[in-house]
């Protein structure tokens, strides 16, 4: 008998909590005071949201070394457009993937690095290194040489020269005869023929 009242008053407590709970209703809009808005929606400026383009990539040409045949080896890179030259060599100085073609190198250290790449008047693009680059010796400057003339021509054309500065210093380089250059190299002086006049 003493259970009934019991579930009567555990039943009452329940009807008064979910009273208290229910959403109040209105038929007409009211305004509510700038007082009880919180201060962040109150702000006349709204958020802003920054979006960043993907950029293009576009297919390049680089330049390494095949070591069982001592040639050159175009491999395949992406740069963003519009891809200009010191980002197609410094995506050459970067050196073979490890999943690059088997027996492919690069004589070209890794502190080497392009100071900047510019166009010159005459088919010929000057390309200023970093001191590094001035301390390849032998054999590997030849092959660095090539790399650099081989990707420059992969870009702007087989007939394009290539002057060398290290450091904002015009440099002579080794060209495939051993033969150290102070002018424009070109792809041709490692191919196996002389340069174009």
């Amino acid at each position: 008998m003493r259970r009934r009242p019991a579930a009567a008053v555990v039943l009452l407590v329940l009807a008064g909590i979910a009273a208290g709970c229910s959403i109040p209703t209105q038929s007409d809009p009211r305004s509510i005071p700038a007082s009880r808005v919180p201060s962040h929606l109150l702000d006349p400026h709204l958020p802003t949201t920054t979006t960043t383009q993907p950029k293009s990539l576009v297919s390049v040409q680089v330049y390494f070394i095949n070591s069982s045949t001592q040639q050159l080896q175009a491999e395949q890179r992406y740069v963003a457009s519009p891809a200009p030259l010191a980002s197609v060599i410094n995506a050459m100085l970067q050196g073979p993937a490890a999943d690059e073609t088997p027996g492919v190198y690069t004589a070209i250290p890794s502190d080497v690095a392009v100071n900047s790449a510019n166009t010159a008047p005459g088919n010929v693009v000057v390309v200023n290194m970093n001191n590094a680059f001035g301390q390849i010796t032998g054999t590997d400057a030849e092959l660095a040489v090539a790399q650099i003339v081989a990707t420059v021509a992969a870009v702007k054309g087989n007939g394009t020269g290539v002057v060398f500065e290290i450091d904002g210093q015009r440099a002579a380089v080794p060209i495939a005869n051993g033969t150290e250059v102070n002018g424009p190299v070109y792809l041709i002086q490692f191919l196996g023929a002389s340069s174009p006049a």
